[in-house]
């Protein structure tokens, strides 16, 4: 039988997207919702390079562990703190050693409002706003880190009337930029284009003022066998993918 040269190289190419799609695998990874805007770029490039899928999940890191103990089937965890990974290897149901730092979160007071709030956060002490929004401390790390910030400046007592608590990050977020609560405690991601804040009003609270918010990211155990899972954390200490990072106003960790 004669094959031209193009039907060959036809059929090598298509034994070649073949082989590469049977390697192909997805990860189902629970990201923390200050880490949505990153993250949805960080697993774009991922599938690009990898040719392996990340499907994503963005929610509270405390509500997240309370679903893998009663068994959801995420892979890979990214969490908005370290110790909420450091328990899930403690109780085994994450792979001991594969837990890392891949950013250090950034707290931010913002209002939706231009010129509301100023750079040095005196708005706090102006008294011009009957709600302030906040993340549930007890679940969100950024949450925990506004209580923080605010107990340093001396403000929690008088200020604690005033709270809205959202449920993540996320909710938080909606809270100020709907205009249900004038200001609030968010994460820097959230609001940061191009280098600074890009819309509305904002202080970017110095780090002094709370304890650091190092994100911890770890493999999971439903993820040990899992190739996409094992390749999307080294994906996440590689350039491009701090570059991405580093981007939305996170530091970046020193690694191993």
């Amino acid at each position: 039988m004669f094959f031209s040269v193009n039907s060959r190289l036809t059929t090598l190419a298509a034994l070649l997207v073949i082989n590469t799609t049977a390697q192909a695998e997805t990860a189902l990874v629970a990201v923390a919702a200050n880490f949505t805007k990153p993250m949805n770029e960080i697993a774009q490039v991922f599938e690009k390079t990898s040719g392996h899928t990340a499907k994503l999940s963005f929610g509270s890191s405390g509500k997240f562990v309370a679903q893998f103990e009663n068994g959801a089937p995420f892979e890979v965890f990214l969490s908005a703190d370290d110790k909420s990974p450091l328990k899930l290897e403690e109780s085994g149901l994450a792979i001991s050693g594969s837990r890392f730092t891949y950013a250090v979160g950034k707290l931010v007071l913002w209002s939706a409002t231009v010129d509301f709030v100023d750079s040095q956060g005196q708005v706090l002490n102006s008294g011009r706003f009957k709600h302030i929004a906040l993340a549930d401390p007890k679940l969100a790390p950024y949450g925990a880190a506004a209580i923080d910030t605010l107990t340093n400046l001396g403000l929690l007592d008088k200020l604690q009337p005033t709270f809205v608590h959202g449920e993540n990050i996320a909710q938080t977020y909606q809270f100020v930029s709907s205009g249900n609560a004038e200001l609030g405690f968010v994460a820097l991601s959230q609001v940061i284009d191009n280098g600074k804040i890009g819309s509305g009003s904002g202080w970017i609270v110095p780090t002094n003022l709370y304890k650091p918010i190092l994100q911890d990211a770890v493999l999971l155990n439903n993820g040990r066998d899992n190739p996409a899972a094992k390749a999307l954390l080294e994906f996440l200490k590689t350039a491009p993918a701090r570059a991405i990072i580093e981007k939305y106003g996170y530091s970046l960790p020193q690694l191993p």
